[in-house]
């Protein structure tokens, strides 16, 4: 769902530029918070495994194909302020690397696939794990229904903003049928692909997902200090399960996470389907593909993923993987170094005067 540079016209482009950039400043402020230095390996991780599945496009219907956003996913794992950091990660290597996804069209996209589908995708899950019971497993149904919800919604994004500033005059109403119709058929292979990832992490380390922090249920106390209801009924008085213990290094989910991210970017990403994804086919179905204008750094020898360079779209994919890592890595590490400083004790009364 890359937007392109020319599907919007500048002033547009420029809105969502200064909209993303502003998120993209809260986002920093709130992760400085409440991020914890030791976090920024699984932050990059993150990035570099949304990075990977984008490169597998699967079909959706005759002639049409989809990839995963990403956004629900990474907002739960790493919450969504983390996620946002992370989504724009993936991006700005997609567009400066690849030359997938507009230079210009670059806020636009941070705004739909890495601010919407985040937190679309992260108040959906919330809602859900309203109603489920309390347990880290809930988070896995909770994704899927985020994943589904996130990607129609990035899609009625971009109609709202082609509505204010797109290049084609056409009709709304039919952009925003095709738009949602092919994009709940994506949103649900995002939605399969973000359960079953959210399901492995909770199976091996549920204390890393995010969205499952707080799930454990409440311990109930039953015993003759508990008050009584009635004769020799005892009334169950919960408490609050203590806090999950750390349950070992993180090495291991970085070594085998990073592992599934090479090897689909590396070896799925070659059998991933070549049809157009569901904007670039309702852009061609509605007449407004001609719109888009060639991408700035198309002549890069890694521009479409290694094509135009005739590097293996494999190889390609790794140095993404690697690079997109990278960068997540270090910019959390950044962020959480900047954290506030505790404010210093103040003098000591003994002090001489």
């Amino acid at each position: 769902m890359h937007v392109p540079d020319g599907f919007l016209d500048a002033p547009t482009s420029l809105a969502t530029g200064a909209l993303a950039a502003t998120t993209l400043t809260v986002a920093i402020r709130r992760v400085r918070d409440q991020h914890e230095e030791k976090a920024a390996p699984l932050a990059g991780l993150t990035a570099a495994f949304v990075f990977a599945v984008q490169m597998i496009n699967f079909p959706v219907g005759i002639g049409t194909s989809g990839h995963l956003l990403g956004g629900a996913l990474a907002a739960i794992l790493v919450g969504p302020w983390t996620a946002i950091l992370c989504m724009s990660v993936v991006l700005l290597v997609q567009a400066l690397l690849f030359a997938d996804g507009g230079l210009t069209a670059l806020g636009t996209n941070i705004t739909l696939m890495g601010v919407v589908t985040v937190l679309v995708g992260w108040g959906v899950a919330r809602l859900v794990l309203r109603v489920l019971p309390r347990r880290p497993a809930s988070a896995v149904p909770a994704s899927f229904v985020a994943a589904l919800v996130s990607v129609p919604a990035a899609a009625l994004g971009f109609v709202g903003l082609y509505a204010i500033g797109g290049a084609a005059d056409l009709s709304l109403g039919a952009l925003a049928v095709s738009m949602v119709g092919w994009h709940l058929l994506i949103g649900l292979g995002e939605a399969v692909i973000t359960a079953a990832t959210v399901s492995a992490v909770i199976a091996v380390r549920p204390d890393l997902v995010f969205a499952a922090r707080g799930l454990q249920p409440a311990l109930e106390l039953r015993g003759p200090g508990a008050p009584r209801r009635g004769p020799g009924a005892l009334l169950p008085a919960p408490v609050a399960a203590p806090p999950a213990s750390p349950r070992g290094s993180v090495r291991p989910v970085l070594l085998i996470g990073g592992a599934v991210a090479l090897l689909l970017a590396g070896v799925v990403s070659v059998f991933a389907s070549s049809s157009p994804d569901g904007l670039e086919h309702v852009a061609g179905e509605k007449g407004f593909l001609e719109t888009a204008r060639a991408h700035l750094l198309a002549d890069l020898p890694l521009a479409d993923y290694g094509k135009v360079g005739g590097i293996p779209v494999g190889l390609a994919g790794i140095l993404g993987v690697v690079v997109t890592i990278t960068i997540g890595w270090l910019l959390l590490r950044l962020v959480a170094r900047r954290r506030t400083r505790p404010v210093a004790e103040p003098a000591r009364s003994a002090e001489r005067v």
